[in-house]
């Protein structure tokens, strides 16, 4: 499952980051590393982009970007 495919109010954790180069890197640096805790918080009215809480801050995330962190409930 990957975080492109969390609904609503889900919790899950976030197992890898299935892709490299500066995008990996950007992902990483927003806190998306193996062991955190994601909690979705709701998507935008076209569905893109994402609104997701890692820790105690929020983030914005394309859904294209989304699709390469998997993750489990």
């Amino acid at each position: 499952m990957t975080l492109n495919d969390m609904a609503n109010t889900d919790v899950c954790k976030v197992v890898n980051v299935n892709i490299g180069g500066s995008l990996g890197q950007r992902l990483s640096d927003l806190g998306l590393c193996p062991g955190t805790d994601i909690h979705f918080i709701r998507s935008a009215p076209f569905s893109d982009p994402i609104h997701v809480r890692i820790g105690y801050y929020h983030i914005a995330l394309r859904r294209s970007e989304a699709k390469y962190v998997e993750v489990e409930k």
